[in-house]
Protein backbone atom coordinates (compact mmCIF):
# COMPACT_ATOMS: atom_id res chain seq x y z
CA UNK A 1 0.00 0.00 0.00
CA UNK A 2 2.77 2.47 0.91
CA UNK A 3 4.61 1.69 -2.31
CA UNK A 4 1.56 2.73 -4.38
CA UNK A 5 1.32 6.04 -2.52
CA UNK A 6 5.09 6.55 -2.45
CA UNK A 7 5.28 6.16 -6.23
CA UNK A 8 2.98 9.19 -6.57
CA UNK A 9 5.04 11.44 -4.26
CA UNK A 10 7.78 13.65 -5.67
CA UNK A 11 8.48 16.09 -2.84
CA UNK A 12 9.45 13.51 -0.22
CA UNK A 13 11.91 10.63 -0.06
CA UNK A 14 10.24 7.32 0.92
CA UNK A 15 12.59 6.82 3.89
CA UNK A 16 11.35 10.15 5.30
CA UNK A 17 7.68 9.88 4.34
CA UNK A 18 7.07 6.34 5.49
CA UNK A 19 7.74 6.79 9.23
CA UNK A 20 5.70 10.00 9.27
CA UNK A 21 2.80 8.31 7.49
CA UNK A 22 3.11 5.36 9.89
CA UNK A 23 2.88 7.79 12.81
CA UNK A 24 -0.24 9.33 11.26
CA UNK A 25 -1.77 5.86 10.90
CA UNK A 26 -1.02 5.13 14.56
CA UNK A 27 -2.66 8.39 15.63
CA UNK A 28 -5.71 7.65 13.46
CA UNK A 29 -6.01 4.13 14.83
CA UNK A 30 -5.28 4.79 18.51
CA UNK A 31 -6.59 8.31 19.04
CA UNK A 32 -5.76 9.80 22.42
CA UNK A 33 -7.39 9.18 25.78
CA UNK A 34 -10.25 7.22 24.26
CA UNK A 35 -11.23 9.72 21.58
CA UNK A 36 -10.35 10.22 17.94
CA UNK A 37 -8.21 13.20 17.05
CA UNK A 38 -7.11 14.85 13.85
CA UNK A 39 -3.80 16.43 12.97
CA UNK A 40 -1.71 17.51 10.01
CA UNK A 41 1.95 17.01 9.10
CA UNK A 42 3.79 18.80 6.29
CA UNK A 43 7.04 17.42 4.93
CA UNK A 44 9.52 19.52 2.92
CA UNK A 45 9.92 23.13 1.73
CA UNK A 46 10.12 24.45 5.29
CA UNK A 47 10.73 28.05 4.19
CA UNK A 48 7.53 28.25 2.17
CA UNK A 49 5.45 26.35 4.71
CA UNK A 50 6.60 28.68 7.50
CA UNK A 51 6.05 31.72 5.25
CA UNK A 52 2.44 30.59 4.70
CA UNK A 53 1.70 29.79 8.33
CA UNK A 54 1.79 31.29 11.79
CA UNK A 55 2.02 29.93 15.33
CA UNK A 56 -1.22 29.29 17.19
CA UNK A 57 0.49 28.97 20.58
CA UNK A 58 4.07 29.00 21.83
CA UNK A 59 5.83 26.34 19.79
CA UNK A 60 6.46 23.26 21.98
CA UNK A 61 9.06 21.99 19.47
CA UNK A 62 11.21 25.15 19.33
CA UNK A 63 14.77 25.17 20.64
CA UNK A 64 15.11 21.42 21.15
CA UNK A 65 18.24 19.71 19.75
CA UNK A 66 17.95 18.41 16.17
CA UNK A 67 18.53 14.77 17.14
CA UNK A 68 15.56 14.91 19.52
CA UNK A 69 13.34 16.27 16.73
CA UNK A 70 14.06 13.43 14.25
CA UNK A 71 11.16 11.16 13.32
CA UNK A 72 13.47 8.20 13.99
CA UNK A 73 13.53 9.16 17.69
CA UNK A 74 11.00 6.95 19.50
CA UNK A 75 10.51 9.57 22.22
CA UNK A 76 9.54 12.16 19.60
CA UNK A 77 6.85 9.85 18.25
CA UNK A 78 5.20 9.67 21.68
CA UNK A 79 5.55 13.41 22.14
CA UNK A 80 3.92 14.10 18.77
CA UNK A 81 1.04 11.80 19.64
CA UNK A 82 0.41 13.90 22.75
CA UNK A 83 0.89 17.24 20.98
CA UNK A 84 -1.45 16.16 18.16
CA UNK A 85 -4.31 16.88 20.54
CA UNK A 86 -3.47 20.58 20.18
CA UNK A 87 -4.59 22.59 17.19
CA UNK A 88 -2.27 23.23 14.33
CA UNK A 89 0.10 21.52 11.93
CA UNK A 90 3.54 20.04 12.45
CA UNK A 91 6.22 21.07 9.96
CA UNK A 92 8.89 18.50 9.05
CA UNK A 93 11.94 19.24 6.93
CA UNK A 94 13.05 17.01 4.05
CA UNK A 95 15.23 15.00 6.48
CA UNK A 96 12.36 14.06 8.79
CA UNK A 97 13.03 16.58 11.56
CA UNK A 98 10.19 18.57 13.10
CA UNK A 99 11.00 22.26 12.82
CA UNK A 100 7.73 23.66 14.17
CA UNK A 101 4.51 22.57 15.79
CA UNK A 102 1.05 24.03 16.39
CA UNK A 103 1.08 26.08 13.17
CA UNK A 104 -1.95 27.60 11.49
CA UNK A 105 -1.60 27.08 7.75
CA UNK A 106 -2.98 30.10 5.95
CA UNK A 107 -2.01 29.34 2.37
CA UNK A 108 -4.77 30.51 0.10
CA UNK A 109 -4.60 28.51 -3.10
CA UNK A 110 -7.26 28.53 -5.74
CA UNK A 111 -8.37 25.65 -7.93
CA UNK A 112 -8.46 23.19 -5.04
CA UNK A 113 -10.87 20.35 -5.75
CA UNK A 114 -11.62 18.28 -2.65
CA UNK A 115 -14.05 15.38 -2.34
CA UNK A 116 -17.29 16.22 -0.57
CA UNK A 117 -17.18 15.88 3.20
CA UNK A 118 -13.56 16.93 3.72
CA UNK A 119 -13.11 19.89 6.01
CA UNK A 120 -10.78 22.78 6.71
CA UNK A 121 -7.81 20.62 7.75
CA UNK A 122 -7.91 18.94 4.34
CA UNK A 123 -8.31 22.28 2.56
CA UNK A 124 -5.30 23.64 4.46
CA UNK A 125 -3.27 20.54 3.47
CA UNK A 126 -4.20 20.81 -0.18
CA UNK A 127 -3.55 24.57 -0.22
CA UNK A 128 -0.12 24.42 1.41
CA UNK A 129 1.01 21.73 -1.03
CA UNK A 130 -0.14 23.90 -3.92
CA UNK A 131 2.08 26.83 -2.86
CA UNK A 132 5.03 24.87 -1.42
CA UNK A 133 7.03 21.90 -2.67
CA UNK A 134 5.84 19.77 0.21
CA UNK A 135 3.46 16.98 0.96
CA UNK A 136 0.83 17.04 3.67
CA UNK A 137 -0.40 14.09 5.70
CA UNK A 138 -3.79 14.60 7.33
CA UNK A 139 -5.23 12.51 10.12
CA UNK A 140 -8.96 12.95 9.93
CA UNK A 141 -11.12 12.67 13.03
CA UNK A 142 -12.93 9.94 11.07
CA UNK A 143 -9.68 7.91 11.45
CA UNK A 144 -8.63 8.08 7.80
CA UNK A 145 -5.20 9.32 6.75
CA UNK A 146 -5.01 11.32 3.53
CA UNK A 147 -1.90 12.45 1.67
CA UNK A 148 -1.76 15.60 -0.46
CA UNK A 149 0.77 16.89 -2.97
CA UNK A 150 0.57 19.71 -5.53
CA UNK A 151 -2.87 20.69 -4.25
CA UNK A 152 -4.45 17.28 -4.80
CA UNK A 153 -5.14 14.19 -2.74
CA UNK A 154 -2.76 11.45 -3.89
CA UNK A 155 -3.75 8.72 -1.45
CA UNK A 156 -5.87 7.74 1.48
CA UNK A 157 -5.27 5.09 4.08
CA UNK A 158 -7.71 3.25 6.27
CA UNK A 159 -5.51 2.24 9.23
CA UNK A 160 -6.86 -1.29 9.60
CA UNK A 161 -6.22 -2.06 5.92
CA UNK A 162 -2.73 -0.54 6.16
CA UNK A 163 -1.94 -2.77 9.14
CA UNK A 164 -3.36 -5.83 7.40
CA UNK A 165 -1.25 -5.21 4.31
CA UNK A 166 1.86 -4.87 6.49
CA UNK A 167 0.94 -8.06 8.36
CA UNK A 168 0.63 -10.00 5.10
CA UNK A 169 4.08 -8.86 4.04
CA UNK A 170 5.75 -9.34 7.41
CA UNK A 171 3.83 -12.26 8.89
CA UNK A 172 4.29 -15.91 8.08
CA UNK A 173 1.64 -17.65 5.94
CA UNK A 174 -0.97 -19.40 8.05
CA UNK A 175 -2.73 -22.68 7.49
CA UNK A 176 -6.52 -22.68 7.26
CA UNK A 177 -6.75 -23.62 10.94
CA UNK A 178 -4.70 -20.53 11.91
CA UNK A 179 -1.54 -22.45 12.72
CA UNK A 180 1.79 -21.50 11.14
CA UNK A 181 2.90 -23.76 8.34
CA UNK A 182 6.10 -25.60 9.00
CA UNK A 183 8.82 -25.82 6.42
Amino acid sequence: MFEKISAKLHACAPEVCKPIIELAVEIAREGREGRRIGTLFTIGDVEQVLAHSRPLILDPIANHPADLRAISNANLRGTLKELAQLDGAFVFDENGRVVAGCRYLDAKASDIDLPMGLGSRHLAAASITKVARAIAVVVSESAIVRIFEKGAMVGDIIPELWLLSRENVIGKPRSPKGQNKSR
